[in-house]
């Protein structure tokens, strides 16, 4: 690799095997999105496995591919836009024409910070992912504990993801928190104790 720039031919041709028309970037859309982009319709997309690409997601959400970081964020927020976990509980890079598994450490994205916003008289709280894409808190993605990061928050997002909070995302969050150790977005209360 020269200067840590070049990726794979194998990464390219992957990234390249995308529909462009996935790519547009979210426009008064309030389509939650991994990546802020159009998501793309991974549950339509039913390829044969074609075997690994040594990618792996770190606990921190660093990916990594053939042991090296992957310094393009455009690259690694694009690859996180079609990835998904499957019934078998592995995670897939999933293309029209191929499916590759990549290992991940602990939830393969992450939570940088909260928003707070207001949607039809409703306070609504807002995960602002490292990928770029957010997500309301909500029945639908909903805050779970996450005992393997000393009860640190998670969500549950679209297709069989998790984002986990990073250490100020989470203090932020407790920071919203009620004296009942709660917090409440789009009318529901979820409880950080």
């Amino acid at each position: 690799m020269k200067n840590g720039r070049n990726e794979d031919s194998r990464l390219r041709e992957l990234a390249g095997s995308i529909p462009d028309r996935h790519h547009g970037q979210l426009r008064a859309s309030s389509v939650p999105s991994v990546n802020g982009r159009a998501p793309a319709p991974l549950d339509k997309w039913n390829p044969d496995y074609c075997g690994e690409v040594d990618m792996a997601i770190a606990a921190d959400g660093t990916w990594y591919h053939e042991g090296r970081p992957i310094r393009r964020k455009e690259l690694w927020q694009l690859f996180a836009g079609i990835l998904r976990r499957e019934d078998d509980g592995e995670y897939y890079l999933v293309t029209p024409a191929e499916k590759c598994r990549v290992a991940v450490a602990l939830h393969p994205l992450i939570i940088t910070d909260f928003e707070l916003d207001s949607e039809q008289g409703d306070t609504v709280i807002r995960a602002c992912l490292n990928a770029g894409g957010q997500f309301p808190v909500s029945t639908r993605y909903p805050l779970n504990p996450e005992p393997r990061a000393s009860g640190a928050a998670y969500i549950a997002i679209t297709n069989g993801l998790t984002a986990l909070c990073s250490r100020a995302a989470w203090y932020r969050l407790v920071a919203m928190a009620n004296d009942d150790h709660c917090v409440s977005s789009g009318g529901v209360s979820f409880s950080l104790a």
